[in-house]
């Protein structure tokens, strides 16, 4: 089985600032390579969740963590892992943004925890029981305020997405990978409540994500006999992942056996760098540590 050790080195890009790169060093014996805990707290997620571009893989990350992978982290990368969902979630209730994500995360979190704290002293959970109670209150009182969260309305004077063509709103509609951003978007407007309804953009929605054969083994059909794409995509979600985007991802250099974001780039020396880089999802990213 492949183990790694990871060193951490900073230096600053000229025109993104500091840049933390991992290296990932393969060794033979179990003395010296590092954990998903120790990965956790070397990279600068505390950082890359103030990027927009890198705010949903860092959630995606702490949900899968919080899902399968929490007794795994230390004491040190537990309090870092903690520390950074609160950023997240006080960031969440700054500016409204992405309070969905959130709220999955924290219910996956707190259904762990729960499991986790029934079953203490049969399951491996670093940390006194008291700390772990304190902790789940703690996901219990974000999610009130969470649910209890309100968007204000912002006065605007100037365009607003009423005052767009149907083609451009029309155009924004198909660029959405999520089926429950279009669910969203479609409540703004009584017009794009008809256009978020269209066939085909539900259609084009399922093509994206899902297999001929997945989609063929779960058709819906209406009275009609028509498909019905949009019931289609939510009850495909059940059975099948979707694909998933990030605006900036974890890369993974073959040649410099690096760790790196793909925006900050990373000087390798192959004489076909980009043949070298491959993209590290948040899956890959814990597969990594799995010894």
């Amino acid at each position: 089985m492949k183990k790694y050790s990871i060193t951490k080195s900073m230096n600053m890009h000229p025109k993104k600032g500091k840049r933390i790169i991992l290296e990932m060093t393969q060794i033979h014996n179990r003395h010296g390579y590092c954990t998903l805990g120790e990965a956790f707290n070397r990279l600068d997620f505390s950082s890359a969740i103030q990027d927009i571009r890198r705010f949903n893989y860092v959630v995606k990350l702490l949900q899968l963590i919080a899902k399968s992978q929490l007794t795994s982290l230390s004491g040190v990368a537990q309090k870092n892992y903690f520390n950074i969902l609160d950023k997240i979630v006080q960031k969440v209730l700054d500016d409204h943004q992405n309070p969905r994500l959130i709220k999955d995360l924290l219910q996956d979190l707190s259904s762990t925890l729960c499991i986790l704290i029934r079953g203490m002293g049969k399951s491996v959970l670093v940390g006194n029981i008291n700390i772990w109670i304190c902790r789940l209150e703690t996901i219990l009182s974000w999610q009130q305020q969470l649910q209890n969260l309100e968007m204000t309305k912002q006065v605007n004077t100037g365009l607003t997405l009423s005052d767009l063509p149907l083609h451009m709103l029309n155009n924004i509609l198909y660029r959405f990978s999520d089926g429950w951003d279009i669910v969203t978007l479609g409540q703004v407007t009584p017009t794009l409540s008809v256009l978020s309804e269209d066939r085909r953009l539900w259609k084009k929605l399922c093509q994206y994500h899902f297999a001929e054969k997945q989609f063929c083994r779960h058709l819906i059909l209406s009275e009609k006999g028509h498909i019905e794409w949009k019931l289609m995509y939510f009850a495909l979600q059940k059975y099948y992942p979707t694909k998933e985007q990030y605006g900036d991802t974890l890369q993974f250099c073959r040649h410099c056996s690096i760790l790196f974001w793909k925006d900050s780039g990373h000087p390798c020396t192959a004489a076909d760098p980009d043949s070298c880089f491959m993209p590290v999802s948040p899956q890959h990213f814990i597969d990594l540590f799995k010894f």
